[in-house]
């Protein structure tokens, strides 16, 4: 697949990440008849508005499949995309589940209930080949709930050359850490009256909370744990940040896919941890733009990780009645073939490491912005964090303290009212 094939599909990555999709290839799967037990009957795998692109492809998937396994028949349900969530959970009230369903790991937690753990269903040997630092975070209680599937691939960090290059900015030595972005942010809006970023609030404040190693929550998790003075003077520097146009006035918007600011309108300077997506973007809609793009590693976690905000998994309903056999169905699925062949259709990255060392990924050449951040996205996947809040209600949480944190930037509230407002509603929420 060529690199320009790849860009032209960045729209429906975003899409793919957001809903969850399947692909496969012929490969044979891993391992054999656990424990010796014959695998039948039929197993009903549900996607996530798949069919429409990858209709005869996961068609062709499953044929391979049983003809491998004669004795089991795969029903495949495609599911709307906003519809996925409501249907898995009216099939786990009527006990009518599904035996295998792709759920992004932002919705583990509401389902992880009804789940059944895999350690009794996949060997530590069919787990090897999987990055352990994915495959850790869908562990609960020790327990496995999922295994991993893709996922955006680490954060980069962006900068446009002709801007930050009057602010100082050394391209060996991009910054580390937020506190070191948001300093260089400010000096690019003081050196050339560009705004800096949208990095804060972002997509989620509690992510960029966890880049300065805020807990978030109690161990039960029934109690919001940010409301500190540490948190507070931590977001007094954002708010100097914001006056100071480090942070762009519009990082304020609840609308995150459509800032007033951005790369693309040449009205801010820089992301310090931005997803390759942002690339595709800038590339189709602002082509002089791009030309002027520095692609660096991203800024990083106080233990030199860079977080993951959502991974696609894959999982077995605790009321399947042909476990072994989906069982047998996801370790096909996921194995490092398929994943590698899904990555090559469409800019995604796989949780296996042998895909990894495919040439379609260990031999990237050329000097484009896309061609670095690929290098340093796959460089960095060992090191991703995929740390959940690992709750029901995650998207909501994580909004809440958003909107709060919106609402001090603008004045309207100090850090201790923002703080106090967004702890009663996650305690609330978790009540």
């Amino acid at each position: 697949m060529s690199r320009r094939r790849a860009l032209g599909a960045g729209a429906l990555a975003l899409a793919l990440m957001s809903s969850g999709c399947v692909a496969g290839t012929s490969g044979s799967t891993s391992g054999g008849q656990a424990d010796d037990q014959p695998f039948e009957g039929e197993v009903e795998f549900w996607t996530i508005n798949l069919k429409k692109n990858f209709g005869s492809y996961i068609d062709g998937l499953i044929a391979q499949y049983q003809k491998e396994h004669p004795k089991v028949t795969v029903k495949w349900v495609d599911v709307p995309g906003q519809d996925i969530a409501t249907k898995l959970l009216a099939a786990v009230a009527s006990g009518d589940v599904p035996d295998a369903v792709n759920i992004a790991s932002s919705d583990l937690g509401r389902f992880t209930p009804s789940l059944a753990p895999l350690d009794e269903l996949l060997k530590p040997a069919d787990l090897a080949d999987f990055q352990p630092n994915l495959v850790d975070s869908l562990r609960v209680a020790g327990k496995l709930y999922a295994v991993p599937w893709y996922n955006g691939g680490t954060p980069v960090g962006i900068y446009r050359k002709s801007v930050v290059g009057k602010a100082g900015f050394d391209e060996k030595a991009p910054p580390k850490s937020y506190a070191e972005a948001l300093a260089l942010a400010d000096k690019v809006y003081a050196e050339t009256k560009v705004y800096g970023s949208n990095d804060i609030p972002g997509v989620n404040a509690a992510s960029v909370l966890r880049y300065y190693g805020i807990e978030l929550l109690s161990a039960d998790k029934k109690k919001a744990t940010f409301n500190t003075p540490e948190v507070a003077k931590l977001l007094d520097t954002f708010k100097a940040s914001y006056d100071k146009h480090g942070i762009a006035p519009g990082s304020i918007s609840k609308d995150v896919r459509n800032y007033p600011q951005t790369l693309e309108n040449g009205q801010i300077a820089m992301a310090a941890s931005a997803s390759a997506a942002t690339l595709v973007n800038v590339e189709k809609n602002a082509p002089d733009v791009y030309k002027d793009l520095l692609v660096t590693e991203p800024v990083q976690t106080g233990t030199g990780g860079y977080l993951l905000l959502a991974q696609q998994t894959v999982a077995i309903p605790k009321a399947s009645k042909h476990q072994r056999a989906a069982a047998e169905f996801v370790k096909f699925f996921t194995n490092g073939a398929n994943q590698l062949a899904f990555c090559k259709l469409v800019p995604i990255y796989p949780s296996t490491i042998s895909s990894t060392k495919d040439v379609f990924f260990s031999d990237i050449t050329g000097d484009s912005p896309m061609d670095v951040a690929r290098r340093v996205i796959v460089k960095g996947l060992p090191k991703l964090e995929y740390v959940p809040l690992g709750t029901a209600k995650d998207a909501e949480l994580g909004e809440s303290l958003s909107e709060e944190i919106r609402a001090f930037l603008q004045g309207s509230k100090s850090a201790k009212e923002a703080l106090d407002a967004a702890e009663k509603q996650w305690n609330d929420a978790l009540a």
